[in-house]
């Protein structure tokens, strides 16, 4: 590439995922860097992505710290976080400020005793202990740790080659003999591990690789320790061999979860590099951690959650968790009087349930109600809603949060709320619960309906009127309850408001299927006809808003004045052009068909649609459709259209009998024909089946079911009675011309599904990245 051939370079910086550091009382901000460099044509010639992190470190965060303001500025100096994750910096913060500092004694075996002055220059006497026995190398160890404690040592420390190999050799040769001896010699390195600097100091002494061969061995004698002890338990002749061993085993429990610690702590600041963690991934330390949670030692448990939140970033981490019994293990950490662990357990929960089958497993457990019960912890509700917000997701799960407190809850904390914009975890989770019948229920009991409803038209929320979208969509008392909010509904469309509102009125408007509705004086008051023909031109709004439009022209036609109203008003043509422009569209087709359905269905518009539309052309069009739903739709419309004219019968009679005789063409053409075929053929050489000629197949023509004679008219003993021209059913009439009494029709077709809330392009309603 020429010089010349270059315009200029782009860079681009895109914020991330939030973590704390592992051992500093710092923050880390996980970034990505996309640079590119872009051709006099201002193309992309070369580009190039490159994942980042920066530590913000907090000096001044103490126990009397004021979190929020220190979260404030933070946010404020820091471009890379967003002013939205203010409340997830003040958690992070939070946790810090309460976690304790995993360079502590802590980690020391109880055995050692630092009492001894330690000199830096007295090394190579200390490196001479090493080469002694057990207990002179316990103390040599223990006296260059005595040193390494200390940062300001590590540089010269390191210029030591000696001091060090001799440190990983025995490490290497004595860590069996001596579980004081291993634990002091990996906080050695343990301390170099703290500074990314030094990782290729351990990495080239393999000390990763020895510890992990380490913690497996360990994992092992644990595994022999209880089963001894849990024969010489069933043995009543061992008792007191029982209780000693039991006390034995204390002991030696205690310093195996030191040296566990210490060595997951190294592996956990080594895991900083992507590629040492895969390498950790391909020696199985998932499963090493997994099968860690067993302990109680709640400080060991905070480290291998915390290693487990970390790794669980990546899919294949995420995969091996989910073949072990992980999300069985942290249900029994959840809850827990250690806020640490419980705060780093539901955050490795929140990480593992955006898979779905971890989700179900969370559920099989039992964490769902313990998840609902911590809503009213401050300090953790955050966490809590973000995983049951993904549980919700699942339409197998949303009817289980009715046997739960959860509901009262989230309605509370929406009444509570003082700002004018929800928290969008809260709103979100509560428009997911709201598709649940039972559910919607249990929001509109008391005054539960009547708060959400002042609420969303003060503010104009249109995630607030989600919510009530979807209580609307429910047949039953709730539904009845919107009567009174009509017109508050109505009155908010053309009205300018935003768009995004404007369509979630008009959905739950259109959800409206109640009998005691008057459509018409609905439509006359609030003069909706003309903003629902203006909103069917292609290409006039946003596909969503022309959607809604439709639908709801749907609804309000099961009204025959409003019908009539509607077909006068000429939206029937503008059905049909939009018909036209939207014809690869399912939904836009079906919810139309389902319009002419309506208008056919009364004497008031049936002859609008037959005679002066094109309608019943387009509708055997679709009859063959390969959408189920739109052809269900057409068959029961084109039913009702050759029943009132007999010249549409004729053409909707031939179209039937073609699609049949070309099927059965098209049988024929593709199978084998021998002797042992059912086939026959006439003198004349033409194929039909056996016991008959083809054009007798009764099932090739189209039937009025009983309606129709042999003679092609309706018997008389069909009709019983007309009632404003319209029939009351009887033996023999298409089950789609009778009333079910609730503005539908038994067993036809009820108003199509749609896919509101379910589109596969739409992103959820709130979404969030996996926390390290």
């Amino acid at each position: 590439m020429q010089a010349d051939d270059v315009r200029y370079l782009t860079r681009k910086v895109k914020g991330g995922s939030l973590d704390v550091h592992p051992t500093e009382k710092a923050l880390v901000v996980h970034y990505e860097v996309e640079a590119r460099i872009l051709g006099q044509t201002g193309d992309a010639m070369l580009g190039e992505r490159k994942s980042c992190q920066k530590i913000i470190r907090l000096k001044s965060l103490s126990p009397n710290t004021d979190i929020g303001s220190l979260a404030r500025k933070v946010v404020e100096e820091c471009r890379l976080i967003s002013p939205s994750k203010l409340p997830e910096v003040e958690q992070l913060l939070f946790y810090l400020q309460n976690r304790k500092s995993p360079t502590g004694t802590g980690l020391l075996p109880e055995s050692v005793s630092l009492d001894e002055e330690a000199n830096i220059n007295s090394i190579d006497d200390y490196v001479e202990l090493l080469y002694e026995d057990v207990p002179e190398k316990i103390r040599g160890a223990t006296l260059i740790l005595h040193l390494a404690r200390n940062p300001d040592n590590l540089e010269e420390l390191l210029q030591n080659e000696t001091a060090l190999g001799a440190l990983a050799r025995v490490l290497r040769e004595d860590w069996k003999q001596s579980v004081d001896l291993a634990t002091t010699i990996i906080y050695i390195f343990f301390c170099f591990s703290s500074f990314i600097q030094f990782h290729g100091l351990i990495t080239y002494y393999k000390i990763g690789a020895l510890c992990m061969n380490i913690i497996e061995h360990e994992l092992k004698r644990y595994d022999l320790w209880q089963e001894e002890l849990q024969k010489k338990k069933k043995n009543q002749n061992l008792k007191k061999e029982y209780e000693k061993a039991l006390k034995k085993y204390q002991g030696l429990l205690t310093k195996q979860e030191q040296l566990l610690r210490v060595a997951l702590y190294l592996l956990l600041n080594l895991s900083e590099d992507t590629r040492t963690e895969l390498k950790m991934r391909n020696k199985n330390i998932v499963h090493l951690l997994v099968k860690t949670l067993d302990r109680d030692n709640e400080e060991l448990l905070v480290l291998v959650v915390s290693f487990l939140k970390k790794l669980s970033i990546f899919l294949e981490n995420k995969n091996d968790m989910a073949d072990t019994d992980t999300v069985e293990k942290l249900a029994k950490l959840v809850p827990c009087e250690h806020e640490d662990l419980l705060n780093v357990t539901l955050r490795l929960l929140l990480n593992l349930s955006f898979d779905t089958g971890l989700r179900s497993k969370m559920v099989q457990v039992g964490l769902l109600p313990k998840l609902t019960t911590m809503l009213g912890d401050e300090t953790q509700r955050h966490l809590a809603m973000r995983i049951l917000y993904h549980i919700s997701m699942d339409d197998r799960f949303k009817s289980m949060f009715a046997y739960t407190d959860c509901i009262p809850q989230m309605m509370k904390m929406l009444f509570d709320c003082v700002e004018e914009r929800m928290d969008p975890e809260l709103i979100s989770f509560c428009i997911n619960l709201a598709a649940n019948k039972r559910n919607a229920q249990l929001i509109c009991e008391g005054n539960g309906l009547k708060m959400l409803m002042k609420r969303a038209l003060k503010l104009k929320d249109p995630l607030m009127m989600k919510v009530i979208r979807n209580v609307s969509q429910h047949d039953g008392p709730s539904k009845n309850l919107f009567i009174d909010y009509v017109g508050d509904l109505a009155a908010q469309i053309g009205q300018n408001e935003e768009e995004e509102f404007v369509i979630e009125c008009l959905g739950t408007l259109a959800n409206l299927t109640i009998p005691d509705l008057d459509w018409e004086l609905v439509l006359k008051e609030y003069n909706l006809v003309p903003f629902l023909k203006d909103h069917l031109k292609p290409g006039c709004a946003e596909d969503d808003l022309v959607l809604e439009v439709v639908i709801m022209i749907g609804t309000v036609s099961m009204d025959d004045s409003c019908a009539a109203m509607l077909a006068k008003s000429g939206i029937i043509p503008a059905l049909i052009e939009l018909l036209n422009a939207q014809q690869e569209d399912d939904e836009f087709v079906c919810q139309i068909v389902y319009v002419f359905y309506q208008m056919v269905f009364h004497q008031a518009t049936r002859e609008v649609i037959i005679k002066e539309t094109q309608a019943p052309a387009y509708l055997i069009d679709l009859m063959h459709d390969k959408n189920a739903e739109i052809r269900k739709v057409c068959d029961n419309t084109l039913d009702i259209i050759a029943e009132y004219d007999e010249e549409w019968g004729r053409k909707i009679q031939n179209e039937k009998f073609r699609w049949h005789n070309s099927q059965w063409l098209e049988m024929v053409e593709n199978r084998q024909m021998d002797e042992a075929e059912p086939f026959m053929y006439s003198d004349e050489g033409e194929p039909f089946l056996q016991g008959g000629d083809i054009l007798e197949r009764p099932d090739l023509f189209y039937s009025a079911d009983g309606i129709i004679t042999a003679d092609s008219a309706i018997s008389p003993e069909f009709f019983t009675d007309f009632q404003n021209g319209d029939f009351i059913g009887q033996q023999g009439f298409p089950s789609s011309a009778v009333s079910d009494g609730f503005g539908q029709v038994a067993g036809g077709p009820l108003r199509p599904a749609t896919a509101y809330g379910f589109r596969p392009d739409e992103q959820y309603y709130y979404s969030y990245s996996a926390s390290r």
